[in-house]
């Protein structure tokens, strides 16, 4: 286990239905079902429609945020995902957006952020990196 204030899931995901993610409106409920689904507290969102097509979003949270961009041409959604305190809600909310998502391909990295806290004599939690 590593010590840290934080998690943070970045990720890839690749051969997602290009219709799904073409517009903000199909998104949105699938961006705010994971804030939910991970427990997370939304503070506030903001969505991107491209033109001709393509959306990204930020749902700013009390524990950070959850970001993503599209690129329907590519059939690629990348997520950003950072939560302080419990680490399974950044987890458990990765889960969701893969189910809904349903992507063929899912290239991830997971950073314990503020690890060197715990040198710092400050609170530590533990994170487990998988």
């Amino acid at each position: 286990m590593k010590v840290g204030v934080g998690i943070h899931i970045i990720a890839d995901f690749y051969g997602v239905d290009s219709k799904l993610i073409s517009t903000t409106e199909r998104m949105y409920p699938i961006i705010e079902g994971a804030v939910k689904y991970g427990r997370l507290t939304k503070i506030s969102s903001d969505y991107y429609q491209f033109r001709p097509q393509g959306a990204s979003g930020v749902v700013l949270l009390a524990e950070s945020h959850l970001s993503f961009h599209t690129w329907p041409e590519y059939g690629l959604v990348t997520l950003d995902i950072y939560t302080c305190g419990d680490p399974k809600t950044a987890d458990d909310a990765f889960e969701y957006l893969t189910r809904e998502l349903k992507p063929t391909s899912v290239t991830t990295r997971k950073i314990v952020r503020g690890d060197l806290v715990g040198e710092e004599g400050l609170n530590e939690m533990q994170v487990e990196i998988h």
